[in-house]
């Protein structure tokens, strides 16, 4: 997929007021401090898009982000607040977490959620109730490891494996998982690729 043009569109506190319009939406969420904003970045090869900060825990708001690709696609790239972040007080993670539950089980456009994992972490439960959430209520979705140039490709693949292996202990078919550096450009054809498909699959039915 080749990507022609990003934009931000809109910040939305609540559901009712996204985008009206029926373009698929791909969203992207993780802890913060994940390299969430970056990642993004990375994808429409567009350095400011998504604001990155110092200060883990910024985005919150539900943010639409434009994208056409060749041939004439349109989408979205949404970029949901992180969550776990222990510095928000108890009410506003509580709202977080509602705008976020709201957004995933009801927006009707949403075709694809890409969970974001750092690699180089241990699995940490905050992730995994996330996933197992997910897997619940039957949202399709993915995992992104991120910052793989931190590691080096042999301990990214060996720590991406073995994180895969944890999750069989209740999971019979495993997610998609895609192994990304923001720094290195590293996974961002498969990640883009893995979106065309969806894209397809969804003009084709």
């Amino acid at each position: 997929m080749e990507i022609k043009k990003s934009e931000f569109k809109i910040s939305s506190a609540k559901i009712s007021q996204c985008p009206k319009d029926n373009l698929m939406e791909f969203a992207f969420i993780g802890r913060s401090n994940v390299g969430k904003s970056s990642l993004i970045n990375m994808l429409c090869n567009h350095k400011n898009l998504a604001k990155t900060s110092a200060t883990p825990g910024k985005t919150l708001l539900i943010n639409h982000f434009l994208i056409e690709s060749k041939p004439d696609n349109q989408w979205y790239i949404i970029d949901l607040p992180g969550y776990g972040f222990a510095k928000r007080s108890k009410k506003v993670q509580d709202d977080i977490e509602k705008m976020i539950s709201t957004y995933i089980l009801q927006r009707e456009q949403l075709a694809n959620v890409f969970l974001l994992i750092d690699i180089r972490h241990d699995p940490q439960n905050i992730d995994r109730e996330f996933m197992d959430w997910l897997g619940e209520n039957g949202v399709p979705f993915s995992i992104v490891f991120t910052k793989a140039d931190k590691l080096g490709p042999v301990k990214a693949r060996q720590n991406a494996e073995k994180y895969m292996k944890t999750l069989l202990d209740v999971w019979e078919e495993l997610p998609p998982y895609f192994i990304t550096s923001s720094e290195k450009k590293q996974g961002r054809d498969e990640v883009l690729d893995y979106i065309e498909q969806i894209l397809n699959s969804s003009s084709n039915t």
